[in-house]
């Protein structure tokens, strides 16, 4: 969470107030709306329509590309496991592949492991640093594939210019707590398309041709609700007015830090994929060893990547062992149409991945750090490398 303040607490209580809470009011535009239209604006592309959480974003928006029951979709290694959760929720099965020394998907694992099977990947913007998006739209291009971009923890964030979600086929966001805009819990689909904004919908809304008569002709099903609240479209308005000054104080605090320690001999930043455009909500360092690695991070007061819980592959137990849904029958793992894909997981699959993963440290950012907070930071760096290097 970069910062909740008075500007929400108002927000908030003008809808109290109001007695609006549903995000379809009886007249005009609500805070839902109001939200979706300028974030639409914000990331350029011609819908956004607002979800319960950043899970839901991701299968909308799988959703909204019709992608199902016999599909496979490629998903990198390190990424939180709702990614992969999203993919099962359509009936498709997550294929797993390595990631590169940015954190992110490696495009040469990706298109290594396309298959027969292979609908769309999904390039997640890890930790707020951009994919390689270029490579990864062209060989998805070339093998005629859809791009679901996650960029659920790289809110505000670019990609040579162009806002991260808005490049590929569509983008899912989180408005968790811990994110760079935030209503507590929360999301967002973006596409360009018409039709996939108007399946996403429905995926989010089943009953919104109800309530929008403008979305009468919709081809509605039945899905689960993931609907946002009013509450929630009021403190995304106020966040959103906010965001792109606390990114570029990230960003400065990031800066700083790398230009301080560019000089420590040995030290060697992760490699950045259009690094003026990323978040700057973490500084990654790859250490020569997992061993030097804990050893900084313990010393510079960091975080070992391959130490983060469920955002390494090998914490996905009930994806690495085949359990999905509430009752066997609905478990995709089992279903017929998906006989052909690929389903075959272990703990070792993507040992670079690991090796990358435990090598790393990253080290958060906070928009609340002052100039003398940032210098002890940069000092604490300095002295915990040599220790280690």
């Amino acid at each position: 969470m970069l910062r909740v303040g008075q500007e929400e607490i108002d927000a908030i209580a003008r809808v109290i107030r109001k007695g609006g809470l549903f995000r379809y009011p009886d007249n005009g535009i609500g805070q839902c709306g109001l939200f979706e239209k300028r974030y639409a604006e914000y990331l350029q592309v011609k819908h956004v329509t607002m979800a319960s959480s950043g899970t839901a974003a991701l299968v909308a928006a799988l959703a909204g590309l019709g992608v199902g029951p016999g599909d496979e979709v490629i998903v990198p290694c390190h990424t939180y496991m709702a990614t992969v959760v999203a993919v099962l929720a359509v009936g498709a099965i997550p294929v797993i592949v390595d990631i590169d020394e940015s954190i992110t998907l490696c495009p040469e694992a990706f298109e290594q492991a396309i298959g027969p099977c292979t609908r769309a990947v999904i390039p997640v913007h890890m930790w707020g640093l951009p994919c390689n998006m270029d490579a990864i739209m062209s060989i998805s291009e070339k093998h005629q594939l859809l791009v679901v971009e996650d960029a659920c923890q790289a809110v505000g964030g670019a990609y040579n210019g162009r806002k991260l979600g808005s490049i590929g086929h569509a983008g899912a966001f989180s408005f968790n707590y811990f994110k760079n805009m935030t209503c507590g819990e929360g999301g967002a689909v973006a596409t360009n398309d018409n039709r996939v904004a108007q399946k996403a919908g429905c995926s989010i809304d089943c009953c919104r041709f109800f309530w929008n008569p403008e979305d009468a002709d919709l081809y509605s099903f039945s899905a689960s609700g993931a609907r946002a609240s009013e509450i929630e479209g009021a403190m995304m308005n106020a966040q959103l007015d906010r965001l792109d000054p606390l990114i570029a104080l990230l960003r400065r605090h990031k800066k700083r830090i790398l230009t301080q320690t560019a000089s420590i001999p040995g030290l060697q930043p992760n490699p950045l994929h259009s690094a003026a455009d990323e978040c700057g909500t973490h500084t990654h360092f790859l250490l020569p060893t997992p061993a030097a690695a804990d050893e900084f991070a313990t010393r510079a007061g960091g975080t070992v990547c391959g130490k983060t819980g469920r955002h390494t592959y090998t914490e996905w137990d009930y994806i690495l062992n085949h359990r999905a849904g509430h009752h066997p029958a609905m478990n995709p793992f089992t279903w017929e149409a998906n006989k052909p894909c690929r389903k075959n997981y272990s703990p070792d699959m993507c040992a670079k991945s690991l090796e990358i993963l435990n090598r790393t440290v990253m080290i958060g950012n906070n928009v609340d750090r002052t100039d003398a907070d940032v210098e002890a930071q940069i000092a604490a760096i300095r002295a915990a490398a040599p220790a280690v290097l």
